[in-house]
């Protein structure tokens, strides 16, 4: 946008997702976790305090998962908000 400011949207999406194998999301969210460029010196937990929460937690590891800027590619992402959560269906 030439001359004018860039404008603000908020987007709401809410999905469902089945999950077939559990484990391969741990897996997939532990590996996503030791990738990442985190400075563990600075954190609170260690990695492995980290990797171990993430594990005892299904619901954590899924919303470990979640690009938001791959949802909405080209646009760039300022923040937001998503967790995951047991439906009750």
């Amino acid at each position: 946008m030439t001359g004018k400011e860039p404008i603000v949207m908020r987007v709401h999406c809410q999905i469902e997702v089945l999950i077939d194998d559990p484990e391969r999301v741990h897996d997939l969210a532990e590996r996503q976790l030791r990738d990442a460029n985190i400075d563990w010196d600075a954190e609170q937990d260690t990695l492995e305090e980290a990797v171990a929460e993430m594990r005892g937690d299904l619901a954590q590891a899924v919303a470990s998962l979640v690009d938001p800027e791959g949802l909405l590619p080209g646009f760039e992402v300022r923040g937001g908000r998503w967790w995951a959560e047991r439906s009750t269906d």
